[in-house]
């Protein structure tokens, strides 16, 4: 028996009026592998912190906080498993939250709670794969430059941004895509089951909605936020225990992956320095995803 059990079988202290306790996570950002100044959603990284959230042995559940523009197919489907996994482990159920967004595989993640809640004017949906890129090959020849390329394979390269598009490179990528799509609307089907109202080619056709239509359509349970859904839930007396990732110096005060153990200054700056360039690229990349949202 735990010591809060025990504490709670005696007739005197504080303790035999508290409440509830729900542990609550914050998923943000894209999810993948990020930059080293705002590092991304993955299992890897996740892991631990899910792993303390389901821990207590006396919890009435585990919320997320969802809000990300999506990102990578395969960590979305890594963590909303390991979510589940836990869920089924320890017998609690999960509410998801959504912030500004959960779409693409932000709505994947909150797919992995029992219940989806979020704001009238937070953005869902985006049931859907996409891909993007340029094509250079006559911007390159106007300036004069020759593109060499050498395989193994003749399809090692499909999709080249300096060569002329190749047919085949687009109908494998197509079906690609279609495969991503497939895995999405089957867990989509498959954890919110009945409660999806809208039309399959509505839901799948990569749209998003605000809150209101998105409960329209089936895709969340209500509009509401964290604490005031909880305290319906479980009672005015709920504790929301915030589960954070443990963070370094480094992390703490400049905002990057701290440097090697016992580093210096001198080591910090060229972590630094080597870590700008990957940075603004990730920057970059997440503003992108943000903005086909509009947000």
């Amino acid at each position: 028996m735990s010591l809060h059990s025990l504490l709670k079988k005696l007739p005197f202290g504080p303790w035999r009026n508290a409440g509830p306790l729900v542990s609550v996570v914050r998923l943000s950002g894209v999810i993948g592998a990020g930059g080293a100044f705002r590092p991304g959603l993955t299992l890897a990284a996740l892991a631990p912190l899910l792993e303390r959230a389901f821990a207590p042995k006396e919890q009435a559940a585990v919320a997320l906080i969802v809000n990300s523009p999506g990102g990578s197919p395969v960590q979305s489907a890594l963590i909303a498993k390991r979510i589940r996994d836990l869920a089924e482990e320890k017998k609690l159920p999960v509410f998801a939250f959504c912030e500004d967004a959960a779409a693409s595989g932000g709505y994947w993640l909150a797919c992995a709670a029992d219940e989806i809640w979020a704001d009238e004017s937070s953005v869902l949906g985006s049931i859907g794969v996409v891909s993007s890129g340029f094509g250079l090959h006559d911007f390159i020849a106007r300036h004069g430059v020759e593109r060499r390329l050498y395989t193994a394979g003749e399809n090692k390269v499909l999709l080249d941004p300096f060569s002329p598009e190749r047919a085949d490179g687009v109908a494998h990528l197509k079906s690609l895509q279609a495969d991503v799509h497939d895995a999405f609307k089957a867990l989509v089907r498959a954890r919110r089951g009945a409660r999806l109202t809208g039309a399959e080619e509505e839901i799948f056709s990569g749209a998003f909605w605000a809150g209101r239509k998105a409960k329209e359509l089936g895709l969340i349970d209500g509009l509401g936020d964290l604490r005031g859904v909880l305290r319906g839930r479980f009672g005015e007396k709920v504790r929301l225990r915030v589960v954070e990732a443990e963070r370094g110096w480094f992390r703490d005060k400049l905002g990057f992956r701290a440097a090697l153990p016992g580093a210096g200054m001198a080591d910090a700056g060229a972590v630094l320095a080597e870590a700008l360039p990957s940075a603004a690229v990730a920057a970059v990349e997440e503003r992108l995803l943000w903005s086909r949202l509009g947000l």
